[in-house]
């Protein structure tokens, strides 16, 4: 199996459209009666993939692309309109996709965790935090690691220490990092119950006794560097060079995946784009790990 975009596409189209034959229900809810889309939602979930690879944030100017360049690949392509349509209503899907595939691979076994949040940038205007739709979810926040404030959201990461994302959480911008972790492992106690002595590494915001005990309770075991006037705390200097992971990881969503520039309006609209960019990162690393590729979160082939 190569490496390239058209052979990523092909095996997730395969992947989407196994999982749907097996968990119909997965799909977005249409009525029998009518004219049933010309795209498939495997073909759909596979065109927002290769959309976030290619770098491509204008959904018109990607349909565009599209029907210039992937006929090969695709019989029909949709207008934008209808493409927008259908896309915010696979947010249920795509989340399943990306737990798919996130099992099918090595990383997913692994015994570390990085955890960490970033900004989800939605508007910068006053005019627009008082008009937009996602006024009320979105509010605005401090990025310490830019020394910022922004107006919108932010998301929360679990991911192994090769990218892999394992959990995640979209939040107001004020939203604490602990309570949202704590709520992610308690949306899923399989998630931690099946890793006993799992390690979780993350940085100085994720403090407290009374946090520490509950995420305990669920059997993960937190490292993170010593807040001011703390005692040097166990295993500082093991995890201290795989800190920057999480930062990496971070920087791989905003550089090469386009998360602050993702368009949305609406808190649907943003809640799918954003989980265009995690299946995308996700996938890509799917495809790496069955193809023996030495470096699993590299997106080098697929942007081109």
């Amino acid at each position: 199996m190569t490496t390239d975009i058209d052979t990523l596409a092909t095996a997730l189209y395969v992947r989407t459209d196994d999982l749907l034959k097996a968990a119909p229900h997965l799909a977005p809810w249409r009525p029998r009666v009518g004219m049933q889309p010309r795209l498939t939602d495997a073909e759909l979930v596979t065109l927002a993939v290769m959309q976030a690879l290619l770098g491509f944030t204008s959904e018109a100017r990607w349909l565009r692309h599209a029907r210039a360049h992937l006929g090969h690949l695709f019989r029909y392509l949709p207008h934008q309109p209808g493409y927008n349509k259908r896309l915010r209503k696979s947010s249920d899907l795509v989340t399943a996709v990306i737990r798919l595939l996130a099992v099918d691979t090595t990383l997913w076994t692994d015994d570390v965790w990085v955890a960490d949040s970033t900004p989800v940038e939605c508007g910068r205007s006053r005019e627009t935090t008082r008009r937009s739709d996602l006024a009320g979810w979105a509010e605005y926040g401090y990025c310490a690691s830019h020394s910022r404030f922004f107006w919108g959201l932010r998301l929360h990461l679990v991911c192994t220490l090769g990218g892999l994302p394992v959990a995640f959480a979209l939040t107001g911008a004020k939203a604490d990092e602990r309570t949202t972790l704590l709520g992610i492992l308690d949306a899923d106690p399989a998630l931690a119950a099946e890793r006993p002595g799992q390690v979780l590494i993350a940085d100085r915001q994720y403090y407290g006794r009374d946090f520490e005990h509950d995420l305990a309770d669920t059997g993960v075991r937190l490292l993170r560097p010593a807040r001011k006037g703390e005692a040097e705390r166990p295993g500082a200097a093991l995890f201290k060079p795989l800190r920057q992971t999480i930062e990496s990881i971070n920087q791989t969503f905003k550089a090469q995946l386009d998360l602050e520039r993702h368009g949305g309006r609406t808190p649907a609209g943003v809640a799918v784009r954003v989980l265009q960019r995690i299946l995308a990162l996700t996938a890509a690393i799917w495809h790496n790990d069955h193809t023996g590729r030495p470096v699993k979160r590299s997106l080098t082939a697929y942007d081109h």
